[in-house]
């Protein structure tokens, strides 16, 4: 055997120096009652191929910490010992085969029974594969109330997991996992301008991604609580939820994170008025997107975010600071970009491209524009912050043209629509 390449690929994977798992491998052995003996030179025989097959409490633990069998990792049992012996028989077959030879079933199954199972990374995969699943819900229809309550039952569902982790490594990707759950949920109470359930999720949030180490998710966390704190119109808070986010390790790394944040401060300044960091926060978001690599594996909350969602927050600060026909302008840049299937961005975009052409005082088009929301949402409910947006373009239509036919031929016509939740 020429080494164990599998193993070596799975270390790889995790970011595991040989120390490291030997050190893994001892928590978990500890967690059972064993000593931790396995040391770095343990790991390097089974890397090199100098031990085919490891201790069974070592196979255990060693599929454990990668979520999978020894076999699969490339070791292999002596072929004498494959041939004379039968594979041993799962839990339920063992305690019967007792039971039919005469031993005391009561001594072997409430020892099996009260070891918790052992939390390893295939687990983690498979917590990690439901926050897709709702983040693909979120860009179809927006956040509403199941999707928060089942961000929250994956977020117990991680922390109930912690203390069966197989090692610390495991239980800060749990602590990741919850934490995104969290967010997640945060993320649609906010959508659904549910506003005090959204801040006691990202204050959560924010505390396990301290315990997780994870500065991609309290990337997240900030981002959201600056479009919290805006919708709560406290501007300043938001600025500054905007340069915490800027702060993060992962945002200085990485120019695609960090682009995010100068976009998400940049709408801040312009609530605020304040036109010059409006500008020059643009800049940097463009500069520092025009840098990002496409080759990086990111998290799929993040999925929505690269240059067509960059005009469409252009065109909102842009706005704000009455630049309205470069506003408008980039609207319809953004939604010549942003994928079909992201239906409440597009609905929001549609709806900011309405405003734009109603400060302008192009009363049809703005009008249509708006008309045209209802359509990209139909057969949902439609989300509280969209429900907002389109209350802001009817009163700033009727407040600039009172007196026009097309206006309260608008809301009579879609003011029930724009209601529905």
């Amino acid at each position: 055997m020429e080494g164990t390449p599998s193993l070596i690929s799975a270390m790889d994977e995790l970011g595991l120096t040989q120390a490291e798992l030997a050190e893994r491998i001892n928590d978990f052995l500890r967690s059972r009652g064993y000593d931790g003996t396995v040391s770095d030179r343990t790991v390097r025989n089974w890397l090199t191929g100098k031990t085919h097959w490891p201790h069974p409490r070592q196979r255990e633990a060693l599929g454990a910490v990668f979520g999978c069998t020894a076999e699969e990792l490339g070791f292999s049992p002596p072929s004498a010992r494959r041939i004379s012996t039968e594979p041993e028989p799962p839990v339920e077959r063992r305690n019967f085969l007792s039971a039919a030879t005469g031993t005391a079933v009561a001594i072997v199954a409430p020892v099996v029974d009260s070891r918790p199972s052992i939390v390893g990374t295939s687990d983690v995969i498979s917590l990690r594969s439901g926050l897709d699943a709702l983040m693909a819900l979120d860009a179809a229809r927006g956040g509403h109330e199941a999707l928060e309550r089942s961000a929250l039952a994956g977020a117990d569902e991680a922390l109930d997991k912690v203390r069966q982790a197989a090692s610390q490594r495991i239980r800060q990707r749990l602590y990741s996992v919850a934490a995104n759950y969290l967010s997640t949920a945060a993320w649609a109470a906010i959508d659904g301008r549910q506003l005090d359930r959204a801040q006691a999720r990202l204050d959560r949030a924010l505390y396990l991604a301290g315990m997780a180490k994870d500065p991609v998710v309290e990337l997240r966390v900030w981002n959201s609580y600056a479009m919290l704190a805006h919708q709560r119109d406290n501007f300043t808070d938001a600025v500054d939820a905007g340069y915490a986010a800027q702060a993060t390790a992962i945002a200085r790394r990485d120019p695609f994170y960090g682009s995010l944040t100068h976009a998400r401060t940049a709408v801040a300044h312009a609530t605020l008025g304040d036109r010059q960091g409006t500008i020059r926060s643009l800049g940097y978001a463009e500069e520092a997107l025009g840098k990002a690599t496409d080759d990086e594996t990111r998290p799929s909350w993040v999925a929505f975010y690269g240059v067509a969602e960059l005009t469409a927050m252009t065109a909102i600060a842009r706005d704000r600071i009455g630049d309205s026909a470069e506003a408008e302008a980039a609207s319809h840049k953004a939604l010549s970009g942003i994928p079909k299937h992201f239906k409440r961005n597009r609905a929001l975009a549609t709806a900011r491209l309405a405003l734009t052409q109603v400060h302008q005082r192009d009363l049809d088009p703005a009008c249509t524009s708006a008309s045209e929301v209802f359509e990209l949402m139909s057969g949902n409910p439609i989300p509280g912050r969209m429900r907002s947006l389109l209350g802001d373009f009817y009163r700033d239509l009727i407040t600039l043209a009172p007196d026009a036919s097309v206006a309260r031929e608008w809301g009579d016509r879609y003011r029930s629509e724009w209601s529905r939740a």
